[in-house]
């Protein structure tokens, strides 16, 4: 047989979402990679599929990847699995892939469960596009530097989170995003499968209350789910361009500008109509 590196995705929490052509592609092969190999360990043996194990995680993929693509080369059929769902996305599954493409190794990737996707359908957003920004940024200026550079873009922000940084990130994506509505989707497939929905400022507080004191905690896998822009968030945009562009006209003003040439560099500055940057640099 020759060899090949396949991408086996795995359930997201409910065994039965395990696809058929997956367990045979599993059985199959000479040797299973995993992220974790207890986590994989335990879906084989409910399976009743004995096979070596190899551990393959974030820490070890840089170093391995190499020789595992000489591996396939010389005929040996690897299986790839993450902790859950589908490998390569935020996983270091990714690596591996573009390795054995980069040195012409056959890749043969499975369908399966997608947490990202089951979320943004889960979620209730009516945006028929979405954006996946894999694990949210831990840091606050990378957080509002993202989400200023995603602010205009038509389409749903799907992130993953961990639940101790989940009130944080839902507090910087209100702030950022006041008018926005959201979704945290939370143990998707599994028992406490939950989905909370509502405005991010109601969603935060909600979050932010079971995370303090005497609260019940969160726990499990997260994604979060942002709606795109809507006309409440796009009004806001105006209003506040509006004032500012007052604001400037009246310093252009005092710094003693006529009224044409501030009329000129608000339309330039804030991007207005010419004469709505006029009647704004006359009432200046």
């Amino acid at each position: 047989m020759d060899g090949k590196l396949v991408i086996c995705p795995t359930p997201l929490g409910n065994l039965g979402d395990m696809t058929e052509r997956a367990l045979a592609a599993l059985r199959a092969a000479d040797v299973v990679c995993a992220e974790d190999t207890r986590v994989t360990g335990r879906l084989l043996a409910a399976y009743g599929i004995e096979k070596r194990l190899e551990r393959l995680d974030e820490a070890l993929i840089g170093e391995r990847a190499a020789s595992l693509v000489r591996r396939v080369l010389d005929g040996e059929v690897i299986a790839y699995c993450s902790d859950a769902g589908m490998p390569g996305v935020s996983d270091p599954g990714l690596r591996l892939v573009r390795a054995a493409r980069e040195a012409g190794a056959s890749v043969e990737v499975l369908p399966g469960p997608t947490a990202a996707a089951t979320a943004y359908v889960a979620s209730g957003c009516d945006n028929p596009r979405f954006y996946f920004g894999g694990f949210f940024p831990r840091k606050d200026a990378e957080r509002a530097a993202l989400l200023d550079g995603l602010r205009a873009l038509d389409a749903a922000l799907v992130f993953y989170e961990s639940p101790n940084r989940l009130a944080s990130a839902l507090a910087a994506l209100a702030a950022a995003l006041p008018q926005r509505e959201a979704a945290v989707c939370r143990e998707l497939t599994k028992l406490h499968e939950e989905v909370v929905r509502g405005p991010l400022p109601e969603v935060r507080d909600e979050f932010a209350e079971r995370a303090g004191a005497g609260g019940r905690g969160v726990k499990g896998e997260i994604v979060i789910v942002v709606d795109g822009p809507n006309a409440a968030e796009g009004a806001a945009a105006a209003e506040g361009a509006q004032q500012a562009a007052a604001a400037r006209a009246a310093e252009l003003k005092a710094a003693g500008a006529r009224n044409k040439d501030i009329a000129r560099a608000l339309a330039d500055e804030f991007g207005i109509a010419r004469n709505v940057a006029y009647d704004l640099a006359l009432k200046a």
